[in-house]
This record gives C-alpha cells, sequence and structure tokens, in this order.
C-alpha cells in the first residue's frame, strides 16, 4: 500500500514518464521497499524496476523523507523550521501556552537560561498539558535540555514555569514542509532502453530497428536523395534549413548505397522519420516522408512535410495521424 497520495502521485508520474521515452510496460514494475531495507529518513520507498538481460534492474527510486530533515534539525538547534502562510479567515483554537516567570528563571539557571527556555517552548501540545499535570502534583518537572551537564536534564519548579490552556486567534498558519525524492538511474534507464526499444524485422532478422521515441532520439530526422546530382543540393539545403529553423535535427545520408540500405542502417540508429527527395522534387517540390517502425510513406509539398514533421515533434500529431491527411506514397522498389 502506498503511504500517501502525494507519494502515489510522484510514482504515477515516474510511470508516465518512462512510458514517455519509450520503455516497455512489460518490462516495468514497481517494487515497496520492506521494512528492513527501509532508509531511516523514509516513511515509504519505490522502486522502479526494469527488466533487461541482466534481470530486473532498480533504476529509480522514489522516497517519502515526510519531515525528517527539518524535524531532526529543529530537534537539534531548538528553531522552529516551519513554512508560515496567512489564513483566508482567522482560527479560534484552544492551545496550552508556556508562562515562565522571568524574574527568577534567568537568575536561577544563569548561563543555561536560554536553553532551558527554548527547550520548554519547544515542547509540543501533548507534553505541555501532561506536564502541566506533573507541575501540579509534584511541584516541579524535570525535562531534557541538550547542552547542560552532566546528563541533559534539568528539574524546573512550578515558581518559575507554569502551562496555561489559553483560546488564540490565528491569522497564520504554521506547518513542517514534507519532501519526497526521488532519484533517476540516467545510465541504468538509458541501457534498459535500449534493450526494450531494439527488435529486428520479421521479414529480414538481419536488419535491426531502435525504436526510439521522437522525444528522446538524437537526431529526428533523415534526409535521403536519391542520387548525388547538383540539381537536389538546394533542394536537401532547402529542406535542412526549414528544420533546423524549427529546433529539429536532422542528417543527410547522400552516399552511394542504395536507399532501402541507407534506411536499414539509420533505422539501426534509431532515427524516426525520413524524407526522400526524389527526381519528381525537382518538378513539383514534392518529397516523402518515411515512419521507421512501419515503413510506411506519404508524398507531399516540402512546407506540408516539413509542418507534419513538426507536429510529430511537438507531439501535436502521431503517425497515424498524418498517414490519414497526406497521400500515401508506394514505392516501386519497396524498402529496399
Amino acid at each position: 500500500m502506498v503511504d500517501n497520495e502525494t507519494l502515489g502521485y510522484f510514482l504515477g508520474r515516474i510511470y508516465l514518464f518512462l512510458l514517455y521515452i519509450g520503455v516497455d510496460k512489460n518490462k516495468l514494475r514497481f517494487r515497496q521497499h520492506m521494512a528492513n531495507e527501509m532508509a531511516h529518513y523514509a516513511a515509504d520507498c519505490w522502486d522502479a524496476e526494469l527488466l533487461t538481460s541482466y534481470g530486473w534492474i532498480e533504476c529509480v527510486g522514489c522516497a517519502d523523507r515526510s519531515a525528517y530533515d527539518l524535524t531532526v534539525h529543529s530537534k537539534k538547534t531548538g528553531a522552529p523550521l516551519v513554512v508560515r502562510e496567512p489564513r483566508l479567515e482567522p482560527s479560534r483554537i484552544e492551545e496550552w501556552q508556556v508562562d515562565i516567570n522571568k524574574a527568577k528563571f534567568g537568575p536561577t539557571f544563569r548561563k543555561d537560561a536560554k536553553l532551558v527556555e527554548t527547550a520548554l517552548q519547544a515542547l509540543g501540545q501533548t507534553q505541555r498539558e501532561e506536564l502541566s499535570e506533573v507541575l501540579k502534583e509534584n511541584g516541579h518537572i524535570t525535562i531534557q535540555v541538550h547542552g547542560i551537564l552532566p546528563d541533559d536534564k534539568v528539574d524546573v519548579s512550578k515558581e518559575l514555569v507554569s502551562f496555561e490552556k489559553r483560546t488564540v486567534v490565528q491569522n497564520t498558519r504554521d506547518y513542517t514542509p514534507n519532501v519526497i525524492e526521488p532519484s533517476f538511474g540516467i545510465g541504468r534507464i538509458l541501457y534498459s532502453l535500449l534493450e526494450h526499444v531494439y527488435w529486428n524485422r520479421p521479414d529480414d532478422v538481419a536488419r535491426g530497428v531502435l525504436s526510439l521515441p521522437l522525444s528522446v532520439a538524437p537526431t529526428k530526422v533523415l534526409i535521403v536523395p536519391l542520387s548525388n546530382q547538383q540539381t537536389f543540393v538546394p533542394v536537401i539545403r532547402r529542406v535542412s534549413q526549414r528544420l533546423r529553423q524549427f529546433g529539429i535535427s536532422c542528417r543527410v545520408d547522400d552516399s552511394g548505397a542504395s536507399i532501402g540500405k541507407r534506411y536499414a542502417r539509420n533505422d539501426e540508429l534509431g532515427i524516426p522519420l525520413g524524407i526522400t527527395i526524389g527526381f519528381d522534387t525537382i518538378k513539383d517540390d514534392s518529397i516523402t516522408l518515411r515512419e521507421r517502425d512501419s515503413t510506411k510513406q506519404v508524398r507531399a509539398s516540402v512546407s506540408d512535410i516539413v509542418q507534419s514533421v513538426k507536429s510529430l515533434v511537438d507531439n501535436q500529431e502521431v503517425w497515424d495521424d498524418v498517414f490519414k491527411r497526406l497521400p500515401e506514397f508506394i514505392s516501386q522498389g519497396g524498402d529496399d
């Protein structure tokens, strides 16, 4: 059982993030820390684990530190480390207050007076109520005061202190902030992701595909001219510039290999989209856009294709939307 709603929210965000970058949801699990492995500062802790060839690997940790850090500092220093915010409407509450007889308190404790007073003021409401009864019965109380020898304990008589319950109007609210601490192992996530998204085409096991999503692929678009003819150079330059104006990373593969081989080796590098510049481009300014995983292609004007790429990169559309909107292109030579 997740300890609280806030921790559950962060676990949900971690889950969505891992799916967004391409992790296989069937190879993802969350595991709660057992009591004997829980960190001393944690109220609850969960690990996101990814299944790899090495087995289940811890890749993300998410701990609910609650208010541990500020509470410990506050106890040691005696200073309240809280957030104070104004209330929309004043609140009337009953609380136990500490009344100190300053005239007798200072001469009694001398140099330790400040330490003792701080310890008294740091007492919680339950402690104050209990000590008020002890004070009435015994005429004195014993409290813990760090820094006073020999045993950090001090007796305080009823002539020096009293506890009174009063109604207080509060215009502000004090609370100690809690901390949720997510910790991402970037190297482990990246390695696991590469295992999750690499596969081979069923019709040709020699052709590997690295199905990196557009969100994480370093290079978004491959530009492939059908020929090394100089007439293609201005179009290549124009398409590259248009893409880079939108902040879309691209690379040109103008080697002498066949277009199928060029696409195959760049599929293995994880480039999600490919733009083909052919002989018809010179005639009608049209180019094709290819999607890596399905190898399906559409054909449209340079302007329409570049705008479609931008929509895909900005997550405004998915490939199915583009494929339905633009005319399909079927190459005579297939993807070879």
